[in-house]
């Protein structure tokens, strides 16, 4: 990546900020009303019979259909794009060396090296530079080398290269799935918490929104001209990380890397030329594409990182309708499906979804925000 590229996606979240409008938003203005029951405990099954919300924001009207219906949603000549990043066991639990009984916590954020990670660490005030944690009963040792922003620590994981030949192999024998803390039932097949399309290994959440595709609608879809293009977010802190501050302007996105391949680049922008809609699958996506396409909407190839914040104001440049789950209150989710809408409609389109009992998070039911 050139110099010029990388400084453009290193000050994306300035650059954005500054084209939003000066009228302050709250962080309590999305807020809304949610009955614990309907925070989905496990996925729909088959995945694609989860239930889908259509909002048509010309027409401002309401459809409730059923996921695999999105087909009909979905024109020949569109593309639709997917975040084909796979999230990683990435919760590892250990202890400081020496000492069996002080357990620690591990929540790997971010590869930094081919051995070294952004990482959360709990309980926090202990780990301090230089300590050693044992990971995996003696299979790999974890060094805090330095404490980075918010606290968060960078380690170094070492571990036997004839046993394990990366870093992922290990992570698979010692690693768990790291499902967000609103999942509290047990369950029985962590594979339902990846994408059938996940393909490049990094995230540290899953890109939920394309959950509810199964390979067979994936296939009919394609059958029907529309193309499936990849582009990739590895979802680490700045994707979930909760807005702390009352003026939404004030909160600072955590980055986060994303890729667009000169290829990918290529199929979004010649079809939406000749007169085809960007369909995004995510917020995360979404949040690529915006943060890789000028002013004129043409989307530019890019290998950096993103700290892109999309909230009410915004004008999308590359997007044209979106896919995505149901999000929690005061999220930067939620503020950003709001940018599309307005943040009004989309809180009574909340407020619709809870009286029709619709399923919420990342499990949940879907909306197409056309």
């Amino acid at each position: 990546m050139n110099t010029a590229m990388k400084n453009t996606m290193d000050n994306t979240a300035e650059i954005i900020r500054n084209q939003l409008p000066e009228t302050s938003l709250h962080t309590s203005d999305f807020s809304y009303a949610l009955p614990e029951e309907l925070i989905a405990q496990h996925p729909a099954e088959p995945r694609d019979s989860a239930r889908l919300m259509v909002i048509n924001r010309d027409k401002d009207t309401v459809e409730h259909r059923i996921f695999s219906d999105i087909i009909e949603y979905l024109n020949p000549g569109d593309t639709l794009v997917i975040n084909d990043s796979k999230v990683i066991p990435a919760r590892v639990f250990g202890y400081a060396e020496g000492r069996h009984e002080a357990g620690v916590e591990l929540l790997l954020l971010r590869q930094r090296g081919d051995c070294v990670w952004e990482t959360l660490v709990k309980p926090g005030k202990r780990a301090r530079v230089g300590m050693r944690i044992v990971l995996g009963d003696g299979l790999a040792v974890a060094e805090v080398t330095d404490i980075v922003e918010e606290g968060n620590r960078l380690i170094h994981i070492s571990f036997d290269r004839s046993v394990f030949s990366t870093v992922y192999e290990l992570l698979e024998k010692i690693g768990t799935m790291p499902l967000p803390p609103y999942i509290t039932e047990k369950q029985d097949d962590y594979s339902t918490y990846q994408t059938v399309y996940a393909r490049e290994e990094g995230s540290a959440a899953d890109p939920t929104a394309g959950l509810q595709f199964t390979g067979e609608l994936l296939d009919r879809i394609k059958a029907k001209g529309i193309a499936v293009v990849p582009v990739m977010l590895h979802v680490g802190l700045g994707t979930f990380r909760p807005v702390k501050e009352d003026d939404i302007a004030d909160h600072i996105m955590h980055t986060e890397y994303i890729q667009v391949t000169e290829a990918a680049a290529d199929i979004i922008n010649s079809r939406r030329a000749a007169g085809g809609r960007t369909v995004c699958v995510g917020t995360t996506s979404c949040r690529t594409l915006e943060s890789a396409a000028g002013d004129d909407g043409i989307v530019r190839p890019v290998s950096g990182d993103t700290g892109i914040f999309i909230y009410p104001g915004y004008k999308f440049k590359a997007v044209d309708a979106l896919i995505t789950n149901f999000h929690l209150p005061q999220s930067t989710l939620l503020m950003l499906v709001s940018a599309l809408y307005t943040r009004e409609k989309m809180l009574g389109i909340y407020n619709e979804a809870v009286r029709e009992k619709y399923r919420f998070f990342s499990y949940g039911d879907a909306m197409f925000i056309q």
